[in-house]
């Protein structure tokens, strides 16, 4: 990202308000029996947790953002149970400025409509923004829809598979796209939706100071369930702590278009696939052997 530094009338660097939504997702590496419930949700309780991993490359795309413009603010906004305030924790110790946990069981179940109707509740809770930044897709669905669907519903514009921020400048950004046979520069008008792709620059590691300032954030329900009392005056002055938690009570949702009922994707069957290893073959480096194993993998349905 090239853009210089700008600077407002006040004689400082313009700076910008971004939204990233970020999802704590189970890891797919570790999948067994167990990790469906019998109405076709997933089973998070069995599964380890982790931050989606292209949800990271978002978070990173807008600290570049931050770097250069350094009135910059991040806001990071997750929707799960009261565990999920774990990379809210974790974005901040990479330079994130603040969260919002969206949690509450009536949002249980949600499928990618749901989702991005509640989601897009609580942007317009937050208020003002210049940029929401997303992963493409999360881990534990592969469905790439949240993103653009939540941008529809808050009625702006939408870039999908981004790869690069090239510039951005108040009221217009500028993004290379990473497409299935080769790249493409657009430029969208602000505020807008971008989706990132796994391609993109990595996350930066946590930061060792910022893990020191951070470490105690909470939200309330965590608060609650520590010895401290949650009330105490010196722990509620420190804003910065403070990770906020919004529920269907503080939002303006219409109950039909929550969790289960809201969600018309239902799974009809699942199958446990377990892949074993049975054989080996060993095959020179010639052209008719490697032609005999390709038809034989074709056959037997293993490719095709």
């Amino acid at each position: 990202m090239k853009e210089l530094e700008k600077e407002n009338s006040d004689g400082g660097i313009m700076g910008f308000r971004i939204i990233v939504l970020a999802k704590q997702v189970p890891d797919t590496r570790n999948v067994g029996e167990d990790a469906m419930k019998s109405d076709g949700t997933v089973n998070r309780a069995a599964l380890p947790a982790i931050y989606n991993p292209e949800d990271l490359n978002a978070l990173e795309q807008a600290l570049l953002i931050k770097d250069l413009h350094k009135n910059t603010e991040i806001i990071i906004l997750t929707m799960g149970p009261p565990r999920a305030a774990d990379i809210i924790r974790e974005s901040m110790y990479r330079d994130a400025d603040k969260g919002y946990l969206i949690t509450d069981k009536r949002f249980a179940g949600a499928d990618t409509l749901a989702t991005s109707y509640v989601i897009s509740k609580a942007v317009e809770k937050i208020g003002r923004y210049d940029l929401i930044i997303s992963g493409r897709q999360a881990i534990d669905g592969d469905t790439a829809q949240v993103g653009p669907q939540t941008a529809e519903k808050l009625n702006i514009p939408q870039i999908t598979y981004a790869e690069e921020i090239v510039s951005i400048e108040k009221g217009k950004i500028r993004i290379k796209r990473r497409l299935e046979r080769g790249i493409e520069i657009v430029e969208s008008t602000l505020p807008a939706l971008v989706t990132v792709h796994g391609s993109a620059a990595s996350c930066r590691p946590m930061n060792a100071k910022l893990y020191m300032k951070y470490k105690h954030a909470k939200t309330p329900t965590e608060l609650q369930m520590t010895d401290d009392d949650y009330t105490n005056q010196s722990l509620r002055n420190k804003a910065y702590l403070n990770i906020e938690e919004l529920s269907l009570d503080d939002l303006n949702c219409e109950s039909e278009k929550i969790g289960l009922a809201g969600s018309p994707t239902k799974v009809k069957k699942i199958d446990n696939v377990v892949l074993q290893g049975k054989d080996s073959k060993v095959i020179k480096d010639k052209d008719a052997e490697i032609r005999h194993l390709m038809a034989e993998l074709i056959n037997n349905h293993t490719l095709g």
